[in-house]
């Protein structure tokens, strides 16, 4: 063991007489940013309970962590629209232009296979009233 230990001493010592110090360790790289559906949009201020709040803002908000690029909800709906012939685009809520109010509003309080259904809790009739006319006009 003494003999181990001396041979590796001495194997350092040439290294550092040599200059053959090892080199630091390289910094890390850093983080790469968070995917999309994970950098949703503050909740707007003011009365959850009052119309005319912004319906770009709630979708994002309410909505993002699935609805947004790579979330759950964007990829079934990608897989969905695919199948059914449409592009892969159709499965982000924001691209598609057949989305109408009245549906998105019967789709959020009634839940559809994978998407459970929100309460009035989660989503105010006013927050969502503002979702729904924000998905339903961007065709328009």
């Amino acid at each position: 063991m003494r003999n181990a230990v001396l041979l590796v001493t001495s194997i350092a010592a040439l290294l550092l007489v040599a200059g053959n110090s090892p080199a630091p360790a390289p910094a890390p790289a850093p983080a790469p940013p968070p995917p999309p559906y994970q950098m949703r949009a503050a909740m707007p201020a003011g009365d959850r309970l009052a119309n005319g709040r912004d319906g770009r803002a709630l979708f994002s908000n309410r909505c993002g962590s699935c609805h947004l690029a790579g979330g759950m909800g964007t990829n079934l709906l990608t897989m969905q629209r695919i199948r059914a012939g449409e592009p892969p685009e159709s499965g982000l809520l924001e691209n598609r232009k057949d989305l109408a109010p009245d549906y998105v509003k019967a789709v959020v309080r009634g839940g559809k296979v994978a998407m459970p259904r929100l309460s009035r809790t989660e989503v105010t009739d006013a927050e969502l009233e503002a979702i729904a006319s924000y998905l339903g006009n961007l065709g328009k």
